[in-house]
């Protein structure tokens, strides 16, 4: 489990491949679509292909990744890569922080320099956290895998070893989305003896049936979550179908066609982006394209895809019967635009919730969408854990 510093370097031919192959896409035609009813319209698609194909410069942005601190370990055979930034201040906290899909590591770019050196983003000094932002197992550079079946409560395990085997800290905090949520809440059930806290932007909560809620779960100060939920199922529903039930079916198309894989991406960012259908208001057409292309220069959009599957035929056991779940210390932040909301009387019977904040406004992607409220929540709640 030694660590190795690691650099990022992709080899030239597989940057060659790509491009031949966005030079080479079969345009299918696109009738009526201007609204997105039918899925990604062809001319939005077209233009961030040719940017990807004539304009987008690969060895820019991976010299801007170069300029943070790469590592790469074997952990239980799986090799795992993350990025590590000292924190600034007298006793900076170990926080860990997990992405989701189709996020990458990158999606906390944001939030790194004001997270790990607050005086010099107008923050408290004792407010320094020290971060390790790990790449799912099987995502990015957390590749290839050795074997499959990896779920979010293996991955949870994952990241216990590697901050107190590997890096040393006897004491953490934790923080995710997406499926970071989930890892995040099983490092709260499993290990609450060392862990300090852990922070959620999408409630994760372990043992939850989402799909049993209903409109009267929720409270007066809740009003319109509801609505909110159901509207976000046409979005997540095709997805959340193929990854669980077949993913290596569609692994062959979004592995061999860029311009398939960047559609299949884009759809997604757009639709849990809190950006009223202008997604490029939020992110640089170059972050897309970095997103993009970690996930197809590493060849791991298939290995991604299968996290959803090998959690749904595994699920999380609990390790033991104490109650809530989740004994660690929890925040949730609710972004009133991501894909779940849950109230909050529900979630307290699920995790020993200590701070539950309702932003004013974001969605799905919080560090990368609102760095700024979600730099503030985590401040504000491990302040008082430290």
């Amino acid at each position: 489990m030694k660590p190795r510093r690691f650099e990022i370097a992709i080899p030239g031919a597989a940057l060659d491949e790509l491009r031949t192959r966005l030079e080479r896409v079969r345009w299918p035609g696109d009738l009526d679509n201007e609204d997105w009813a039918y899925g990604v319209p062809e001319p939005e698609l077209r233009a961030l292909v040719e940017r990807w194909r004539d304009a987008y410069d690969w060895r820019a942005q991976e010299a801007a990744l170069n300029r943070l601190e790469h590592w790469r370990a074997e952990i239980d055979g799986l090799p795992i890569h993350w990025v590590r930034v000292p924190g600034r201040g007298p006793d900076p906290l170990p926080l860990i922080l997990t992405h989701g899909w189709p996020w990458t590591f990158n999606d906390f770019a944001r939030v790194l320099g004001p997270l790990s050196d607050p005086a010099a983003h107008g923050g408290d000094p004792a407010d320094a956290f020290e971060l390790v932002v790990p790449s799912l197992p099987g995502f990015g550079f957390s590749s290839p895998l050795p074997r499959a079946g990896i779920t979010a409560p293996d991955t949870a395990d994952l990241w216990d070893r590697l901050m107190r085997d590997v890096l040393g800290f006897e004491r953490y905090a934790a923080q995710g989305g997406d499926w970071g949520a989930l890892v995040t809440a099983v490092i709260g059930h499993r290990f609450a003896d060392h862990v300090v806290g852990v922070h959620e932007s999408l409630p994760g909560f372990l043992g939850l049936d989402y799909d049993a809620l209903g409109p009267d779960d929720f409270g007066p100060d809740e009003a319109g979550w509801w609505d909110h939920v159901q509207g976000m199922r046409q979005h997540i529903t095709s997805h959340m179908a193929v990854h669980s039930l077949d993913p290596q079916t569609l692994t062959y198309a979004l592995h061999d066609s860029p311009a398939g894989w960047l559609a299949w991406m884009l759809e997604r960012r757009r639709a849990w982006t809190d950006c009223d259908g202008e997604l490029l208001r939020v992110y640089t057409p170059d972050e897309l394209l970095t997103a993009a292309s970690i996930y197809w220069l590493t060849g791991t959009i298939g290995s991604s895809l299968r996290f959803y599957a090998d959690n749904a035929r595994r699920p999380w056991q609990p390790s033991h019967t104490r109650q809530p779940p989740c004994e660690a210390p929890t925040a949730i932040a609710v972004f009133p635009r991501d894909v779940l909301l849950v109230p909050r009387r529900i979630a307290e019977r699920h995790a020993n919730i200590r701070r539950w904040t309702v932003m004013p406004r974001g969605g799905h992607f919080a560090p990368a969408e609102q760095p700024g409220l979600l730099v503030d929540d985590l401040r504000a709640f491990f302040r008082e854990l430290r």
